[in-house]
């Protein structure tokens, strides 16, 4: 099957940011924030293990607690264990989710880390289903060819467990949650097991779209596998802030982001419309999944997906490189 039949609303809501993304925020903040997600229409919801080690799927829970279970769909992802046991406070921790609990978390793409993956989910949750689960993350700090026994790894655990979940009806599809398109590009090359669709961060936008429209759009479209954007506004620099794919923008980045925010601007409409657009005209593009963790944030990606970009803008883009020449455009424009 395809995603389409389930993730039936091109707005969704990445919940990496409730994890305290780069900083922390307050529960009640990651609270307003998802009650804005939800009265602007948002039925989507993309979280992970990994995020925080758990804490954003403890905040999603909560805020979905009191909503109809059937009236909105969820996916998390596995690859990694969340662990009951701790990091000593003496331990200096790094990295983007260096503000979430102090719960360790190890990486297992096996059969057994999978279930044990998907158990810790469903209790921080609070659910008795998953709707779609992403394997996440295996070609993430991979070097030469570590990622391709990653691969394999998930090729013969994680794949086979889903695949039988999904035959089974406990989830409703399955795929690939990465930030690398050469996973997504393997594994449809393989006779089985096949995915319903793939979650692609931060290499199908404005900044990053020429390898995963030359390599792994054609394919997906051919055997009907959907793909959800996430990361579209590449870890924030699209969208006012300062980092591009989690870390500080080189000032290439910057240049460009600089052009396309002009351009934006000559036309009247904002980065984000230009963005998100962007990122849902291929044919395979069923949602976009902005992150968010404020509550106007969250009110401006609805209003982007109204906002009405002329043709003349996608030309324009085109024209001074700053798309692809064969990239999809809204409407077909130009």
């Amino acid at each position: 099957m395809s995603l389409a039949p389930v993730i039936a609303t091109p707005l969704g809501f990445g919940t990496g940011p409730l994890g305290n993304l780069f900083r922390e925020i307050s529960d009640e903040d990651a609270r307003a924030t998802l009650d804005a997600a939800w009265d602007a229409g948002v039925r989507y919801y993309d979280t992970a293990p990994f995020y925080g080690a758990g804490l954003s799927e403890i905040r999603l829970g909560e805020a979905l607690s009191g909503r109809p279970r059937d009236s909105y769909v969820l996916s998390t992802k596995v690859g990694r264990v969340v662990l009951d046991e701790e990091e000593p406070a003496s331990h200096a921790r790094s990295g983007p989710f260096e503000h979430g609990r102090r719960n360790k978390v190890v990486d297992d793409w096996s059969a057994d880390g999978t279930e044990r993956a998907l158990e810790g989910s469903l209790e921080r949750l609070g659910v008795d289903r998953i709707d779609v689960v992403w394997v996440h993350d295996i070609a993430q700090d991979a070097y030469g060819d570590l990622w391709l026994q990653k691969l394999e790894e998930a090729r013969t655990g994680a794949f086979r467990v889903l695949t039988r979940l999904r035959d089974e009806g406990v989830i409703r599809a399955w795929g690939l949650g990465v930030n690398r398109t050469e996973p997504v590009e393997l594994t449809l090359a393989l006779e089985e097991p096949r995915p319903d669709g793939f979650l692609l961060g931060g290499c199908y936008t404005l900044l990053d779209h020429a390898h995963a429209l030359q390599r792994l759009l054609p394919t997906a479209r051919e055997q009907g596998v959907d793909m959800v954007v996430g990361a579209p506004y590449n870890s924030g620099i699209l969208a006012g802030g300062g980092h591009f794919q989690y870390s500080d923008a080189p000032p290439a980045v910057l240049d460009r982001v600089r052009r396309i925010n002009e351009t934006a601007s000559r036309y009247g409409v904002s980065t984000k419309a230009v963005a998100l657009q962007f990122a849902l005209a291929p044919a395979v593009a069923v949602a976009v999944i902005p992150g968010a963790s404020r509550p106007d944030r969250v009110a401006e990606d609805a209003a982007a997906l109204r906002e009405e970009v002329p043709a003349a803008l996608w030309s324009e883009l085109r024209d001074a490189g700053l798309v692809c020449p064969d990239a999809p455009l809204p409407g077909n424009a130009g």
